[in-house]
């Protein structure tokens, strides 16, 4: 969920000069979005709990879906699809192209979720090696979706994201989840079936949707219950 300075002041129960105060002492975890303040709920409510602060019970109201039944990973890239040849030469503009073509309610920020998406790399390259990256937000619930989805993306050039085993990557694996909680099962199940080596080759060859869907579902229900 995406609060502005006035949501923040307010749920901290401070005033907004407060927050101000915060930003400028770059204490307080927030993002710069079109010359804008804008800040994760889940970070908030991390960083207010470790200082002891006096917080509004409102705070708590992104929880309000924890316990919803979590998806399946093979359900979650039928919401977000398979992609082929998304264009781009750089790390940046394959990102856009990336949140352009993503299933996303038609009043979405886009432009808000590549700017997040840009972020996160710069904190730390999100490519697990062997040509696989899985770019995600920092925090799932800066996003305000209604269901979880995992787009599966092959890029039609290479590209530098920085990996620790120096190779470019050309698979994506783009996250975008509801709850914490849901994106760390999704992020654990992707991590999981990465392993098995019959969909790893089908990936390398950018097989067809159905066959990678098929091979999908076969890798995920060998994950223990």
């Amino acid at each position: 969920m995406k609060l502005s300075v006035k949501d923040t002041a307010e749920l901290l129960a401070v005033t907004e000069e407060t927050v101000y105060r915060w930003i400028k002492q770059a204490d307080i975890p927030f993002y710069k979005i079109h010359e804008e303040y804008r800040f994760n709920q889940t970070e908030i409510r991390a960083w207010a709990t470790a200082r002891q602060m006096k917080i509004s019970p409102n705070i708590f109201l992104a929880d309000e879906t924890s316990h919803a039944l979590l998806p399946s990973l093979l359900e979650a890239v039928n919401n977000g699809g398979i992609i082929y040849q998304l264009g781009g030469c750089d790390l940046e503009t394959v990102l856009r192209n990336l949140v352009g073509a993503l299933v996303l309610p038609a009043d979405f920020d886009r432009e808000f979720l590549s700017q997040v998406l840009l972020a996160r790399e710069s904190l730390g390259s999100t490519a697990i090696g062997n040509g696989i990256a899985i770019p995600h937000v920092r925090n799932p619930v800066v996003l305000h979706v209604t269901r979880p989805s995992v787009t599966l993306c092959f890029l039609e050039n290479p590209i530098d994201f920085k990996a620790l085993d120096g190779k470019p990557v050309n698979i994506l694996f783009t996250l975008i989840s509801t709850t914490t909680r849901c994106h760390l099962h999704l992020l654990s199940r992707i991590s999981f079936v990465l392993h098995n080596q019959a969909l790893r080759e089908s990936l390398l060859r950018q097989a067809p949707r159905a066959e990678l869907l098929a091979l999908l579902a076969l890798a995920e229900a060998e994950i223990p219950n």
